[in-house]
């Protein structure tokens, strides 16, 4: 398909297209765990800050929970810090409609304080998302952050099935349009979409959110994110999503480096300030040596990511857990078996929690050799519609054998708990903070308290050895130099006319 007329402009006539920035939250979070601290992310906030994004999304819940538990950082003080030192861009942070890092349910109480104290902390824009599309939940949480002074973009995430049509994602962006949202995003977590299915999607979707600017999020699993772009702003998308290229392709985003100029060439217009890019990705590949971590590799065509659909982002926490308990070499088996759990609980899209409760059902099914013999908590309350209704009736065999456990049926007249500030305030005393209090409902306590006792990382991401071989072979080579380097410090001496 051409994307320009006869005067090479892009199809539709030149158009301005506004990127979202992944750099500082999905692109660590599908490449290095979320483990990306503030000693990390804030040399580079300035040059993000500086580029001309429309939006950089900077933190969700679970980041939270990493930042504590495993790199023993204060994530409130991180939150802090990287918004102060991008005060030209608005920052966005992601939340689950009735969850906060759990997988389970959380108070409407906490939800909502969570995200006005987000929005003390610099947060001017929330992606909303909910795979169930509870919208009493959402509409909450939207008034919550414009009442704020926030703008709220409720998410739909994208699953390939016989009844996640056009039609039903149409009817579901008319719904969050009526709740008086800023936006609408559409993710795209697996990578699943194809150009042909993008081009309808999309349409459906712009169109049934009229004056709304719809954004697009599709994470690059099967190497057709940077494809599914052009196609998305040629259907009307007016923003993409991207990071650097060392945190993107592959489980995570396009880059914003190749979304640009892809972007351009099409005819289309990106206001950006491509100077920034560099010194970025240089920052990226110096944390990537120093931390060894990975760097974006691009993904292979798989035909298999349409049976198991597993998002870009649990992929390799998938595998790392599996190979902890020595299981790595039935990694493929799980995934065979989590299409046919995902067929039987009613198409969840797969995003948290749904992901992660189809995951777990079925590496217990593999590993216990008899299917559904063992049932998290979360599947059963899953089961008896607290988490919302599914877009497809659940297999009754199976849901058969869920019940008829004693402890699927303490369910039935359960509700969630709905506990106010003040009782919850009381189990850790009436003087925390609200800022402590979040912190320390998200975290096991133990955590907390070993984070505080942790003194705070600092590191110096000077030039890489590699880099410091480069500019003394290009100083030698050029002008004759000698470069002297310690400890990533380094004194030049020029000779000659130069």
């Amino acid at each position: 398909m051409s994307y320009l007329d006869s005067a090479g402009t892009a199809v539709g006539g030149p158009r301005r297209i506004e990127i979202i920035d992944q750099t500082l939250r999905d692109g660590p979070q599908s490449w290095w765990g979320m483990k990306l601290r503030k000693d990390m992310g804030l040399p580079m906030a300035a040059e993000l800050d500086r580029t001309g994004f429309h939006t950089i999304d900077l933190v969700g819940s679970s980041i939270f929970e990493v930042l504590a538990r495993h790199c023993r950082e204060d994530p409130w003080e991180q939150l802090i810090s990287l918004s102060r030192a991008m005060p030209r861009t608005t920052v966005r942070a992601g939340t689950r409609s009735n969850g906060i890092v759990t997988f389970g349910l959380t108070a409407d109480s906490v939800m909502d304080l969570w995200v006005q104290r987000l929005c003390a902390h610099g947060i001017g824009s929330f992606w909303i998302y909910d795979g169930l599309f509870n919208t009493d939940k959402i509409g909450r949480l939207v008034k919550t952050a414009q009442a704020e002074g926030a703008a709220a973009v409720p998410c739909i995430l994208y699953a390939d099935s016989p009844f996640h049509t056009d039609e039903y994602y149409a009817a579901r962006t008319r719904e969050l349009v009526a709740l008086g949202a800023d936006g609408i995003e559409l993710e795209d977590a697996a990578g699943l979409l194809t150009p042909e299915r993008t081009r309808t999607l999309v349409a459906a979707i712009v169109g049934a959110a009229g004056d709304l600017p719809v954004e697009i999020h599709f994470h690059s699993n099967n190497a057709l994110a940077p494809l599914n772009y052009l196609e998305g702003v040629l259907a009307g998308a007016r923003r993409v999503h991207t990071a650097s290229r060392p945190l993107a392709a592959g489980v995570s985003l396009p880059s914003t480096e190749n979304t640009v100029a892809n972007l351009r060439y099409a005819g289309f217009e990106v206001d950006l300030d491509e100077t920034r890019f560099a010194p970025v990705e240089e920052h990226l590949l110096r944390v990537a040596e120093y931390e060894d971590l990975p760097v974006g590799t691009p993904a292979e065509y798989s035909l298999f990511l349409y049976r198991h659909q597993l998002p870009g982002g649990m992929s390799g926490t998938f595998k790392d857990q599996l190979r902890a308990r020595g299981m790595e070499d039935r990694f493929e088996e799980v995934l065979d078996e989590m299409s046919r759990v995902r067929e039987e609980l009613g198409y969840p899209v797969m995003a948290t929690p749904f992901s992660q409760l189809v995951g777990t059902q079925a590496v217990l099914n593999v590993v216990t050799g008899k299917r559904y013999s063992v049932v998290p908590d979360e599947v059963m309350i899953y089961a008896h519609g607290f988490y919302g209704k599914p877009v497809a009736p659940l297999d009754q065999e199976v849901l058969d054998v869920i019940m008829a456990s004693p402890k699927a049926r303490s369910y039935t007249d359960w509700e969630p708990p709905q506990p106010s500030l003040d009782e919850l305030r009381e189990r850790f005393g009436s003087g925390i903070s609200d800022d402590e209090l979040i912190l320390r409902l998200l975290v096991p306590e133990s955590d907390v308290d070993a984070m505080r006792a942790t003194p705070t990382r600092n590191r110096d991401f000077a030039p890489t050895t590699k880099e410091m071989r480069f500019v003394r072979e290009l100083v030698e080579t050029s002008v004759g130099a000698y470069l002297h380097i310690e400890s990533g410090d380094f004194s030049l001496t020029l000779h000659g006319d130069h």
